[in-house]
């Protein structure tokens, strides 16, 4: 069984996305997600309407999308409501198909401003943001948010009614407060009250790092979808693999040789957008995730993070799977294995930090 979605006029196919995420949902890990299969929803990383409005070019940069990407869904994130229909107006003018409002994020300086989670305790001004920007623009319009900004005021099931009520075209809903941050768990019983409790397409979100887990919120909820985040780093095989299992079929199971392969395309798809400083701390910032798991993982991750340019960080990665695939350990290898693979010296664990830091996601 597989699963669709229609978010106004834009079907999403399977019904399976990728959430936003600031500092790796940027085009080049959207187009390596579209080209591993099974996705069916991209969303950006989330955007200032701020410097969208003030003609910011590292701001418009981030708005950049290549065809392959579509569906593609651009979030932003703000306060005036000026300025988010004036930024609601230049996203549809580039060619997105949705435009998305960020009412999740939980980050300070986010919040500070009035943006992201904040909205969840002014319904007036949210109401004001959603109908403004619903009557100048066309194309669907959504919305991602929280349970709610604490513990004693859940309330996604009226900010939903609201999205609704104002004209919106999809609601996905993190499972957590603004509160909570990323600690706990993902609440799925909220999430599944707001589907129940609206009839625009609702897509959960919340701890799904497993195809099963996938597969299970939906059946458990009745959620139109699902959105992966973090799992989608460590494994950005997860959407074929999910959309597989929605079909019956054989999950597919990437080798050694494949995954290498990967890393390398990861590559060849950021160094023509940004410097190699910057490339530098992103090709450490996926290995430190990508290779959890991986017998002598820690040990890769330890020796990428101490390599000072792009040559350094692909001797260590080549060594490593090269090595691996000549003495044949497979790529989910026991801890027997791993503890072979692996100096007995302790870690820094300073300077291993990288591979223990979660990705900011956007709510």
């Amino acid at each position: 069984m597989t699963g669709e979605i229609n978010i106004a006029k834009v079907s999403i196919k399977p019904n399976l996305a990728l959430a936003p995420m600031a500092g790796v949902t940027d085009s080049s890990f959207r187009r390596l997600i579209k080209e591993l299969g099974g996705v069916g929803l991209i969303v950006t990383e989330f955007i200032s309407v701020e410097g969208i409005t003030r003609g910011n070019m590292r701001t418009h940069r981030m708005m950049k999308f290549l065809p392959e990407e579509r569906p593609l869904s651009i979030q932003i994130f703000g306060y005036d409501d000026q300025r988010m229909v004036a930024a609601a107006e230049i996203i549809q003018e580039c060619g997105a198909d949705i435009v998305d409002i960020n009412c999740g994020c939980p980050a300070k300086k986010v919040v500070n401003g009035g943006g992201g989670s904040s909205l969840l305790r002014d319904l007036p001004q949210l109401e004001k943001i959603l109908r403004r920007v619903r009557k100048v623009v066309s194309i669907p319009l959504t919305m991602k948010i929280r349970t709610g900004w604490d513990d004693s005021s859940i309330n996604a099931v009226e900010v939903a009614h609201l999205i609704e009520d104002c004209g919106g075209d999809m609601v996905a809903i993190h499972g957590r407060t603004r509160m909570q941050g990323y600690s706990g768990q993902a609440d799925w019983n909220v999430i599944a009250a707001v589907k129940q409790a609206v009839s625009i397409p609702v897509i959960g979100c919340g701890d799904i790092t497993t195809p099963d887990q996938a597969l299970a919120r939906l059946a458990e909820t009745g959620v139109d979808g699902v959105m992966i985040g973090r799992g989608a780093i460590a494994n950005p095989w997860i959407f074929r693999q999910t959309s597989e299992l929605m079909r019956g079929e054989e999950m597919y199971q990437p080798s050694l040789t494949e995954k290498h392969r990967v890393l390398h395309r990861y590559h060849e798809l950021l160094r023509d957008e940004m410097p190699e400083r910057a490339l530098t701390g992103k090709l450490k910032q996926m290995c430190g995730y990508f290779t959890h798991g991986l017998a002598g993982g820690a040990r890769l991750r330890e020796r990428v993070f101490h390599s000072q340019t792009i040559a350094e960080i692909y001797e260590q990665i080549d060594e490593y799977f090269v090595s691996m695939i000549e003495r044949g350990v497979p790529p989910d290898a026991l801890t027997r294995e791993e503890r072979a693979f692996v100096d007995p010296q302790p870690r820094d664990r300073k300077n291993a930090e990288f591979t223990r830091t979660a990705p900011v996601a956007n709510g």
